[in-house]
């Protein structure tokens, strides 16, 4: 069964092409340990919430986007070596 890493958090929002470089040196950095696919998620159209929200979750500030992402291993035991092995 695959095993999922995901994460949310605030960026700049004047920094998104900051952001997109990076995000690809890490992808090729988890694809070496092993990882089989990364997705990232530019915030758009996410609503703040009463009670509970994405921008709640990672405090998000005035002038950041929230930023979801995920990395998908093959199993947890590729996953948890591709840590170890970084």
């Amino acid at each position: 069964m695959q095993y999922v890493d995901g994460f949310l958090a605030a960026v700049p929002t004047d920094k998104k092409q900051e952001y997109i470089e990076h995000a690809s040196m890490a992808a090729e950095v988890f694809r070496d340990y092993g990882a089989i696919r990364l997705v990232e998620n530019w915030g758009d159209d996410v609503p703040d919430g009463e009670v509970t929200s994405m921008p709640m979750a990672v405090q998000c500030k005035p002038g950041e986007t929230v930023v979801m992402s995920w990395i998908i291993w093959p199993s947890k035991e590729a996953r948890d070596a591709g840590i170890e092995a970084r």
